[in-house]
């Protein structure tokens, strides 16, 4: 049998008909099998890496938001209404102040006898921990080896006097805390007093297996009011550009609790960096990655959990399947000396 046939044609004389042999059959199916499987190869490959891409994509976004939130409080830190930078006629610090007397009993001495109030340190960090106390707890827990970062100052539109609420009375020169005192001198002005408290907990309201950027802030009551800024922040670390006098410029970056911060000078900078981790795994990605900012170096050793006692300074490697990114911002304060 050799794959042709024969016809009559019109005129009734035989004619040849050419067809496939099987042979012919089989080597077509197989090299439409191989086009099927290049194309379904190209297709699965191709939605692979655009899924990659939206993870990545979503994991910098959220950084991005995470820092559009603590920019502008931080660059605001020290910014006391008419008044800048003080003098405080009745600071915390001061002897027989009656400023601490304000918060007694309230939810706002939650966080500290002073904390809430302690308007000469407009900018203070905690490193490598979150020190509050019980009455001050974090959401869930914070994590462990996380920095937090507090930032005081003034909220920017005028207020009324409200007794339920820690606020700023400022004048030309001077600025005084009041709990819906009255307010008088020379262009007073009342502005409700901020404090806000950032840190990482180890939940979120979206999963108990999600960390997220958390904030204290100061409210009516006056008390501390805790919500979440936005799931996925892994960790936080904290350097804060240190001024030795009143140029304005940071001389050094030092890490929170550094003995440099006490020896005078002022903060005029604040470096952050944050950790954003998916929410969930990648089976076909592992992050072998050693991560080093901060304060967490290699040579301190490494570390795959932040929640571990002894991961404080420690490079983090996580060995797991979840995709991170890390972004680093410096921000600058608008109403440090100098400036």
């Amino acid at each position: 049998m050799n794959g042709n046939r024969v016809t009559r044609s019109v005129s009734g004389l035989p004619r040849h008909v050419g067809g496939l042999s099987l042979i012919e059959v089989m080597v077509s199916v197989v090299i439409g099998l191989f086009l099927v499987i290049g194309a379904t190869t190209v297709y699965v490959n191709s939605r692979k890496t655009a899924d990659d891409d939206e993870t990545i994509a979503r994991l910098h976004e959220t950084a991005r938001y995470a820092i559009s939130v603590i920019e502008p409080d931080v660059r605001m830190a020290n910014y006391w209404g008419v008044v800048k930078g003080g003098p405080f006629t009745n600071k915390p610090s001061q002897t027989g102040s009656n400023s601490p007397a304000l918060v007694g009993g309230t939810g706002a001495a939650n966080c500290g006898a002073i904390y809430a109030i302690d308007v000469e340190n407009y900018i203070a960090a905690g490193n490598n921990s979150y020190a509050f106390g019980a009455t001050c707890a974090a959401n869930t827990g914070a994590v462990t080896s996380a920095d937090t970062l507090t930032v005081r100052r003034a909220a920017i539109p005028i207020a009324a006097a409200d007794a339920t609420r820690l606020q700023m009375c400022t004048t030309r020169s001077s600025a005084e805390i009041t709990l819906g005192g009255a307010c008088t001198g020379d262009g007073a002005e009342i502005h409700d007093l901020m404090t806000n408290i950032y840190y990482i907990d180890q939940q979120s309201n979206q999963s108990a297996t999600y960390p997220s950027l958390r904030r204290k802030s100061l409210v009516a009551g006056p008390a501390f009011q805790d919500v979440e800024i936005i799931p996925g922040i892994e960790d936080m670390q904290i350097q804060l550009g240190w001024d030795s006098g009143e140029s304005g410029q940071a001389v050094q970056y030092v890490n929170p609790g550094s003995a440099v911060l006490g020896s005078g000078g002022q903060i005029v900078a604040v470096r952050i960096w944050l950790l954003v981790r998916g929410e969930t795994t990648d089976r076909q990605f592992a992050d072998s990655r050693t991560y080093e900012y901060g304060d967490r170096y290699a040579s301190n050793g490494v570390v795959n959990n932040l929640n571990a006692a002894s991961s404080s300074t420690k490079a983090y490697k996580p060995n797991d399947n979840f995709r991170r990114v890390l972004v680093s911002r410096t921000f600058f304060v608008r109403n440090a000396k100098g400036t």
